[in-house]
């Protein structure tokens, strides 16, 4: 029968988090936490389903892009348990892929591993739940988007070239690769854009947009949970007149060394503003996206496959056929080197007393002492100097993950490796060039699709990994790990070609239990009034009257944004009065760039504290003119009594 084309649903929920007081996850700072928004951040799902009648491959594939720092076991295990039961088993560990797009500023404490609850004050039920919930609503929105749309719909790959996005942080590691492999990128950097989009009746319904470039615009000074450059590609996309309707999401491939900060400093490049940058580098990236949505293209079979393997990097054996030498190695047990906690200096500086690269008297105490005392340590982690031995912490509680799926998809003509961690360029292409190699296809439709199911910090090359900067201190699992990996998508590979399920396959281990939360989560402080104080009340009130490109700022007496973290609605509202008296139109609200939420958590009495929530509005360029109010939504708690949802707003103001 003539392959009539995939069924596709897409949907998009928010899984912000905790506004206030979460330590953000990222940069590893304890002093950044959480203190309003700037960019709300979103889940968007993908459901590709074959047509009826067609019996190869796989019945369904789950592609979820979520604007989160990282993915790790304990989201990827709670979901897919949430999906099992409210999707009548139609989603797993083989044909789901999560992935994050590796924003910097948003909230953490999400992990079940203590090591990446550490600078984040805890372990956040709140956010954790947020997000799972979010999630798992994104995917109930594209399960109802598919049932509304039944017809076959048009799956097409478009490709180009990217500039000006991206810059390699880590020049001198990446120049120690071959010839061969440097000759791929002569900018040192990864352009590659793929643009994998959805047609319903020759109108664009979905986009995923692949590139390579940190989420690190805002900087680690930033205390506003942003969903970064790519959340701003995303909602341009989805705003734009020519995406009308469609759900855009913008994805990484292997951007373990690619920087957005063209400057090579922290909030620097294009402009030395943060939030300028953002909007740049995401502009960018969605008129990437935009121009490849017009390149003619032929449709894709409706072909789709899954094959997944849960794999244990400790100790693991690594043929010859897979390494630099040509002599079989192992990996070694998960450590981090003194250069991972130094940061990357260009995205933003670790802790004090760490710099990147190796050094002499480090190098030299690992050669004369540590190394001759653990041989077997050395051979598999050398020339790394060990800060940080987690293999030894995990005889404890579980603090740092060594095993994690690695998977790889088939959509059509589009091969998808969803990898574990944070990916190099050319270690990308290693891993590209082995799955295309197996599969005899072209290198560009093989895609590395990092940060997705679980995290194991970094991967990078042999060669990499000698320099010793902030990348290969974080290759947690030694010189070995990137061949290991290989060897692994090798496998997978050759699973999906021959129809049959990876050898060996590791199975999942035991879940961690969850640590503790932070007295906070359980014992928030109540919200605390002077006499003759109400919650909602203006502060600060507006102007009488703005031009467009002006900015609004307000001010209002509020509650703990955490009492009530808003995943449907908005803490704020932006409206324009109708032609009618008592009509209102939403304008924006803290979904939109150009609105910026702050709440300053004031001491008052007792253990009680006051809020301030401030809102700015810039007002775009063309706006209409007219009046407009700004209205701020809010839960209290006061004392014993239960939360209790408020509502303020401004006088009315005009925009001329």
């Amino acid at each position: 029968m003539p392959n009539v084309g995939f069924r596709v649903g897409s949907g998009r929920a928010d899984i912000t988090g905790e506004p206030v007081d979460c330590g953000m996850l990222g940069y590893g700072k304890r002093t950044q936490r959480s203190a309003g928004i700037h960019l709300r951040l979103n889940a968007r799902a993908f459901i590709f389903a074959r047509p009826e009648g067609v019996t190869e491959g796989v019945e369904r594939v789950l592609l979820v892009v979520a604007e989160l720092p990282l993915i790790f076991d304990s989201v990827h295990r709670a979901v897919l348990a949430r999906l099992a039961d409210e999707c009548d088993g139609r989603y797993d560990a083989k044909n789901t892929l999560i992935t994050a797009t590796h924003t910097h500023c948003g909230p953490g404490g999400y992990s079940h591993h203590r090591m990446y609850n550490l600078t984040t004050h805890g372990f956040r039920p709140d956010t954790f739940n947020a997000i799972v919930d979010g999630i798992a609503s994104a995917v109930l929105r594209a399960e109802r988007d598919l049932a509304t749309h039944p017809e076959p719909a048009t799956v097409r790959v478009t490709q180009g070239q990217l500039l000006g996005a991206s810059v390699n942080r880590s020049r001198r590691s990446f120049e120690r690769n071959p010839a061969v492999d440097r000759a791929h990128f002569p900018q040192a950097i990864d352009p590659l854009a793929t643009l994998l989009r959805v047609e319903r009746g020759g109108e664009l319904a979905a986009g995923i947009h692949f590139f390579a470039t940190h989420g690190t615009s805002m900087t680690n000074e930033n205390k506003l949970i942003s969903s970064d450059n790519k959340g701003f590609a995303a909602y341009r996309c989805e705003e734009s007149s020519t995406a009308g309707g469609a759900t855009f999401a913008f994805a990484q491939t292997n951007s373990g060394d690619m920087s957005p900060n063209l400057a090579l400093r922290p909030g620097h490049g294009p402009t030395d503003d943060e939030f300028a940058n953002a909007a740049l580098i995401g502009a960018r990236q969605a008129a990437s996206a935009d121009a490849l949505a017009r390149v003619a293209a032929e449709p894709m079979p409706a072909i789709l496959d899954a094959v997944m393997s849960y794999v244990r990097f400790t100790d693991l054996p690594v043929g010859a056929q897979f390494t630099d030498d040509g002599r079989p190695h192992r990996t070694g047990t998960v450590c981090a080197g003194t250069s991972s906690l130094a940061g990357a200096g260009a995205d933003g500086r670790g802790f004090a007393g760490f710099r990147e690269g190796r050094g002499r008297i480090p190098d030299w105490f690992n050669r004369a002492v540590r190394y001759r005392l653990q041989r077997e340590l050395g051979q598999t982690q050398a020339p790394k100097s060990v800060a940080l031995n987690g293999a030894a912490l995990n005889r404890r509680v579980p603090f740092v993950a060594d095993t994690a799926p690695m998977q790889l998809l088939r959509i059509g003509d589009l091969y998808l490796l969803g990898i574990p961690a944070e990916v190099t360029i050319v270690a990308g292409l290693r891993l590209r060039r082995t799955v295309a190699a197996v599969l005899g296809v072209d290198l560009d439709r093989v895609l590395v699709c990092g940060y997705s199911n679980g995290y194991l910090h970094y991967v990078t090359t042999p060669s990499e990994y000698d320099e010793q900067r902030y990348e290969g201190g974080s290759t947690l699992f030694g010189r070995w790990e990137l061949p290991a990996m290989c060897q692994v998508a090798h496998e997978l590979a050759e699973a999906m070609q021959q129809g049959r399920t990876p050898r060996g396959p590791g199975l999942q281990p035991d879940a961690p239990t969850p640590p503790r939360p932070p007295r906070v989560s359980y014992h928030p402080r109540p919200d605390a009034l002077r006499a003759g104080e109400r919650f909602g009340e203006l502060l600060v009130p507006p102007r009488s009257a703005y031009r467009a490109g002006d900015r609004v700022c307000v001010s209002f007496l509020g509650g703990n944004l955490n009492n009530g973290i808003v995943r449907l609605g908005s803490f704020l509202q932006v409206q324009r009065r109708r032609s009618r008296r008592d009509e209102w139109q939403l304008v924006a609200d803290d979904r939109d760039p150009e609105t910026v939420l702050r709440a300053h958590r004031a001491r008052s009495v007792g253990r009680a504290r006051r809020s301030i929530i401030s809102i700015s509005w810039q007002i775009p360029l063309g706006s209409t003119a007219g009046e407009y109010r700004i209205i701020h939504h809010g839960t209290a708690r006061s004392g014993s009594d239960g939360p209790a949802d408020y509502a303020g707003q401004t006088p009315v103001f005009t925009v001329r």
